[in-house]
């Protein structure tokens, strides 16, 4: 051990000996922060985390340890010390080894010399650790196994440029085994087997956080591998002009049954996907403890079947395995009662025809572009979850998340796979606990009428669906048990009463079978319970099966099954038309409509006959505007019964014509509010710590104006971080980052609220303030810091988001019912008076509960622009994202309130980006130049630690020799 140590010590010494070393330092840290800085864009990305380091360190490591090894052998043949050290009463190994030791020490420290931007991105945002860990955990590894490769290269050349060139093509060629640009020629079953023995591709599984035993065990079977074909390389040297013999044949034999071991292991422990350890925070790469109690409750076999494609995207392609590991993985969890499958359809027609008829799974056409062609694949990237009869499908929209870096590069990633699995578990779940009926859940009956020509005048396809339709009709009316009827109409018949009807209440049109046939016919179905009317589309492909789950589909909007009911009122307006260039009119909720639909039934509340529907669970307001008595006594109500009312508003109304502008505004809800201790102020808070906006502005040109548009940080856009975020109530759960979009602030009457329990969810920073000024345009000449000014005398935290919970009394307690003075203004006042009056008014049957028990609740936030389609479509176009931040709150806190936690809590373990704090362009600046300035502050300490060392040895040899040469001298 001392002697393996000393020739560590030797040849560790040995690179500093010469400028080589500090040369290689410094061109490996140079070109390390250059990708980091000005490849990758790190401000552009504006997310906390090492992954533009670690992307490219796989290559950097080629070129450092090529760098180191390539004089280790080589040196000694040009020096003749070969022969030396093959002689000394060493063995191989230990020569081997210790050598190895140092290059490995010299690549230890050009990792430790990055250790600042570490620091410093840490300064800048929340970093989550692990991954950071796991990357240096992975480059150490990895280092260690092209160390290897290079000291191998060398003991077989005399020349260093040959070994330097050598090794960096047997490195790049395992990195290049494993990449995008060979697995993409494979199938998945090829490309899995190549990431197995790509280099790079067991990097990136590390440098996610997630420390696997394969992947470790891979990096060590390299290094295993080239020691030995190392040590193997030095006997043959010692062995040169010496005839064969069994010493040579039994080294021989045994380096090849070490590096057959080696890769036996390496493919033994590919199966076994649980030794491994998530380093991440929340170990959002590992099953859930909700989602184990979710397959707790199967009580009979659970089927996941993934679709995947041989040939797929290639941005798709880099997912699958990581996709197959969490299947895996709910495998294992499920205890027996999961089964998973992976199948590719194109290469079983019964299994691909079965996912196209029975679960209306179909191959989705990529658009791939190469260096020598652009192509469309056919691919399936599909995910199936069923149990007993029920099923929900997961395609490639439902699973990535698409980030564009900058204009032509693209990252997609895994959006939260295992939310969104569970979630289509426990859909399929409680669907079957229902008694897999589809009538089980439905309260009033359903009735499906078809408005169908005769026979005759239909096209042949038609006819036979039309019999199609009659026979699964009957079926589902014996399954209905009285919940379900149906009936056939001839629209033209008796005159064509029944076609003018349902071409003026629904829009139905004639249908012809092509643009110039004559001949008309009628084919339209609808669904009916109650007032709802929804209409059953036509199947594309014209079958039985195809038919029968656009049936069952329009029946499943009816059912609520054990989902909850959500209650959505949103102003009105109309809605975008893109295709005639009319943006629309009025705030738009569509994207808060999708997200709380992926969970729950909602359902739009008309509020005007002054009642919410009565299956709901949950009242969501978005937008108020307005609100008359009527809709008023209604949500009022809803609150008495012991419902949750989230309601998005603002006193002000934004306007995007010419200037920006604020004109104010009523909701409706001003006094309703205040009489429960809530109230928005006719204020806006501006913060320093803000989102850009990009800002229309006109520029004059010699009195030619131009208008253009600037990305400007802009103070009245409040960026939250998880220190303004309530994090215990669970409500924030998932989110980094949120923006509020002009909010005004809340305050909470102490006296009103008493006995309450009041949860304050979002706040400014504690530099905000408060402005009751309109003009919103930033002004930029009078305030260039922020484009308003600034009123320090009123800076603190102003509160956006708060939750009141507890019994509250009804804003109509002594007052006349408005559905009472509603009657009595469209009723006639009959001339007998008061007798007729009385008899009306017994007529009138109102309901008013003055007094609501303790689990009603309010949650408001202060702003209802921040969940409009128009500022997400801003935000996300500015983050380069699908930014959803705003509606997964709304969707955090209707589960909050439910008391769903289950799904809550695996939402709350996605890897959401982490956001850099806010900093200008000159700090950014600033701290680009200071980690270039901390890279030579490192190697200048590197070196005075160099020159420390050697004053050391000097005195030490001196007080050696000093004895000896005093004997000499008295001789």
């Amino acid at each position: 051990m001392n002697t393996l140590i000393r020739i560590a010590r030797k040849e560790f010494g040995a690179f500093f000996s010469s400028p080589a070393a500090f040369v290689v330092l410094g061109a490996f840290l140079a070109a390390a922060l250059f990708a980091f800085f000005w490849v990758e864009t790190f401000f552009v990305r504006n997310i906390t985390e090492l992954r533009p380091l670690f992307e490219w360190m796989p290559v950097l490591l080629i070129f450092l340890a090529a760098a180191v090894t390539m004089r280790i052998w080589a040196e000694e043949r040009r020096a003749g010390t070969l022969e030396f050290l093959l002689t000394a009463p060493v063995q191989p190994a230990v020569l081997v080894l210790g050598k190895f030791l140092a290059c490995l020490a010299l690549a230890a420290l050009a990792l430790l010399l990055t250790l600042p931007l570490t620091i410093t991105v840490s300064l800048l945002g929340p970093l989550d650790w692990g991954p950071v860990f796991g990357g240096y955990v992975a480059a150490l590894c990895l280092a260690s196994a092209y160390i290897a490769v290079g000291l191998f290269v060398s003991i077989k050349s005399e020349s260093q440029i040959v070994s330097l060139i050598v090794t960096t093509l047997i490195c790049g060629l395992l990195y290049l085994i494993g990449s995008d640009t060979l697995t993409a020629l494979t199938g998945n079953r090829g490309a899995e087997l190549l990431q197995l023995l790509g280099s790079g591709s067991r990097f990136r599984s590390i440098t996610r956080g997630v420390i696997d035993l394969r992947d470790i065990y891979y990096y060590l079977c390299l290094t295993g591998i080239f020691l030995s074909l190392n040590i193997y390389g030095l006997e043959k040297v010692r062995w040169a002009g010496n005839p064969s013999s069994s010493r040579h044949r039994s080294w021989q034999l045994a380096c090849g049954l070490l590096t057959a071991n080696f890769l036996a292991a390496n493919f033994w422990l590919a199966p076994l996907g649980s030794l491994r350890a998530d380093m991440t925070e929340g170990s959002i790469y590992s099953i859930s403890d909700a989602t184990r109690s979710y397959l707790g409750q199967l009580r009979e076999p659970l089927l996941i079947r993934g679709y995947f494609s041989a040939q797929t995207h290639p941005l798709l392609a880099p997912l699958v395995p990581r996709l197959r590991d969490l299947l895996e993985e709910y495998a294992v969890a499920g205890n027996g009662k999961v089964r998973v499958e992976f199948v590719d359809p194109a290469e079983n027609a019964s299994l691909e025809q079965e996912a196209g008829q029975q679960y209306g799974i179909k191959p989705v056409p990529f658009q791939t572009a190469s260096k020598y062609q652009a192509a469309v694949t056919n691919s399936y990237f599909d995910i199936l979850v069923r149990y007993g009869d029920q099923f929900e499908t997961l395609g490639f929209r439902d699973l990535i998340e698409v980030k564009a870096q900058h204009e032509q590069s693209l990252e997609v990633e895994l959006r939260n796979p295992e939310y969104d699995i569970t979630r289509a578990i426990k859909k399929v779940l409680y669907s079957y606990q229902g008694g897999g009926d589809l009538f089980s859940s439905i309260s009033k009956p359903l009735t499906l009428t078809g408005y169908v020509s005769p026979d005759e005048l239909l096209p042949e396809e038609l006819r036979t669906l039309k019999a199609e339709l009659l026979a699964l009709t009957n079926e589902l009316e014996g399954q209905g048990k009285g919940r379900f009827r149906s009936s056939l109409l001839d629209p033209e018949a008796d005159g064509g009463k029944v076609a003018k009807t349902i071409r003026d209440e629904y829009g139905f049109r004639p249908m012809t079978a092509s643009l110039f046939d004559q001949n008309t016919f009628w084919f339209y179905i609808t669904l009916a319970s109650g007032e709802q009317i929804i209409e059953i589309p036509l199947p594309e492909d014209m079958n039985k099966e195809s038919l029968k789950q656009s049936l069952q589909a329009g029946i499943k909007r009816f059912a609520s099954g054990f989902a909850k009911t959500l209650a959505l009122s949103v102003p009105e307006g109309a809605p975008p038309m893109p295709q005639f260039g009319m943006p629309g009119q009025g705030l738009q909720f569509s994207a808060l409509r999708d997200v709380l639909s992926q969970d729950h039934v909602v359902k739009d509340a008309d509020l005007s006959k002054g009642q919410v529907p009565t299956e709901a669970d949950l009242l969501v307001l978005a937008g108020p505007e307005e609100l008359d008595e009527k809709r008023l006594f209604a949500v009022d109500q809803f609150l008495m019964q012991g419902g949750t009312v989230l309601i998005a508003a603002s006193p002000y109304k934004v306007s995007f014509e010419g200037e920006l502008s604020l004109n104010p505004r009523k909701t409706g809800l001003e006094d309703w509010l205040a009489h429960h201790g809530l109230s928005l102020r006719q204020e806006l808070v501006l913060d320093p710590q803000n989102s850009p906006f990009p800002v229309p502005a006109e520029r004059n040109l010699g009195g030619f104006t131009v208008q253009e548009i600037r990305l400007v940080k802009y103070p009245y856009f409040v960026d939250i971080r998880p220190d303004g975020m309530n994090q215990e109530s669970g409500l924030t759960g998932g989110l980094n980052q949120l923006t509020m979009n002009w909010a005004s602030p809340i305050e909470i009457n102490a006296e009103k609220s008493k006995g309450r329990k009041v949860v304050r969810l979002l706040e400014s920073s504690a530099k905000s303030w408060v402005s009751a000024a309109t003009g919103i345009q930033p002004d930029f000449v009078l305030h260039p810091r922020l484009g308003f000014p600034t009123d320090e005398s009123k800076q603190g935290r102003q509160l956006l988001a708060a939750a009141v919970e507890g019994s509250f009394s009804s804003y109509f307690t002594g007052k006349p019912s408005p559905l009472l003075k509603q009657e009595e203004k469209e009723e006639p006042k009959p001339e007998d008076g008061a007798e007729d009056k009385k008899e009306k008014e017994e007529r009138v049957i109102i309901r008013q509960i003055d007094k609501s028990p303790d689990s009603a609740r309010i949650i408001l936030f202060a702003s209802d622009s921040f969940l409009s389609d128009t500022i997400l479509g801003i935000s996300s176009s500015v983050t380069r994202t699908n930014y959803l931040a705003p509606v997964q709150l709304a969707a955090n806190a209707v589960d909050w309130s439910l008391e769903d936690r289950g799904l809550l809590a695996i939402r709350g373990r996605s890897h959401f980006s982490r956001p850099l704090h806010p900093i200008s362009k000159q700090g950014q600046q600033f701290v680009e130049y200071l980690n270039y300035g901390l890279a030579l502050l490192g190697l200048a300490a590197v070196w005075l630690i160099k020159m420390s060392w050697r004053r050391r040895s000097r005195r030490a040899e001196l007080e050696l020799l000093g004895p000896l040469a005093r004997r000499t001298a008295s001789c």
